[in-house]
């Protein structure tokens, strides 16, 4: 195995944040990317989800928006129709190919119901292999609801998150660290700038205890928003009340935030980027690591039907352009 140096996973790091472009978030597990092509009544099987998955890599021109794709283990070993591996083709179209290696959520035991997330058993083998076969980064993500968050279950996640961190770039791959604070609920602002001050807080000590190296990583968190079953508020507030949070928090010396959508419409993400990346003084860039904001009309337009897949293009390039111009064209 050669390690890349510093300079290199701060590179790849930046390559993935800046110039106005953004990752797409298309790692979801078998059982749940099952659901969703089963609820637009595809039958689900290993070769129509890597029918979707390569729908999603092979629209042409979906590099100028799209930094890097993010795969689940199933994907990332699967074959292009052409006979390409999934990361072969990806990067020979000029997008990075990133690997999902966490292994989801469990009860954190005596804690209310908090979570945490799993698969730290034989990382350094799994990183070893995907690195051999071309990962440039991988993602691991950690759960918060504002309800059950307490400052015992941040920092296990934040211990998870920078041993996952330290790991990945000890193989040559950058991490994308996911502290994500859940916007489902009622819940007002100021509840989610609370919860999100806290999993930050503890993820960060915990990065720097690890002595991962920040210039090599690319931060996922979400935008502080109320929950979904409450008052919306502008976009603006939301952009203020996010770079207020981030500004206290997260060390300038972080290669780039890659924002998550979290169940919001893709308009609405979208307005928030936007307003966040016209925020003077900013130390790091923005931009976006959205999943179903980008895909899900994609995925709808498609329904399983080639003759559908030159649509279902046009519908996934035109949400990635608008995100892209979000980061990248700020309001």
């Amino acid at each position: 195995m050669t390690t890349l140096p510093a300079t290199a996973l701060a590179d790849v790091a930046q390559q993935l944040t800046s110039g106005g472009r953004g990752i797409l978030a298309a790692d979801e597990s078998i059982k749940t990317m099952s659901t969703r092509l089963e609820q637009e009544g595809v039958p689900a099987s290993a070769t129509t989800r890597r029918d979707y998955r390569e729908l999603l890599l092979t629209a042409e021109g979906l590099s100028a928006s799209i930094s890097g794709i993010i795969l689940c283990d199933e994907t990332f070993g699967q074959d292009l129709a052409d006979g390409r591996p999934f990361p072969v083709a990806a990067h020979e179209l000029g997008i990075l190919p990133g690997i999902k290696v966490d292994t989801g959520t469990t009860a954190l035991p005596g804690h209310g119901g908090a979570l945490i997330t799993e698969g730290l058993d034989g990382l350094g083998a799994r990183l070893a292999s995907y690195a051999y076969r071309g990962a440039a980064f991988a993602k691991w993500r950690a759960v918060f609801d504002v309800h059950t968050v307490t400052h015992y279950s941040a920092g296990a996640n934040g211990h998870a998150l920078a041993r996952y961190a330290a790991l990945c770039q000890q193989h040559g791959i950058v991490p994308i660290v996911e502290p994500e604070v859940l916007c489902t609920g009622a819940h007002d602002l100021s509840a989610s700038v609370q919860a999100t001050r806290l999993a930050l807080s503890a993820l960060f000590t915990e990065l720097v205890d690890a002595a991962v190296d920040l210039t090599g990583i690319v931060l996922k968190p979400n935008f502080v928003t109320p929950g979904l079953d409450a008052p919306a508020v502008p976009p603006a507030d939301v952009a203020a009340a996010t770079f207020a949070v981030l500004r206290e928090l997260v060390p300038a010396e972080v290669a780039g935030i890659a924002f998550l959508s979290g169940g919001h419409p893709t308009s609405r993400v979208c307005a928030f980027l936007s307003e966040l990346a016209a925020i003077d003084g900013r130390p790091w860039p923005v931009t976006f690591s959205f999943g179903r904001a980008l895909v899900s009309a994609a995925l709808h337009t498609w329904g399983g039907t080639t003759s559908e897949v030159p649509a279902a293009h046009r519908v996934l390039l035109q949400n990635c352009r608008d995100a892209s111009a979000a980061a990248a064209h700020p309001a």
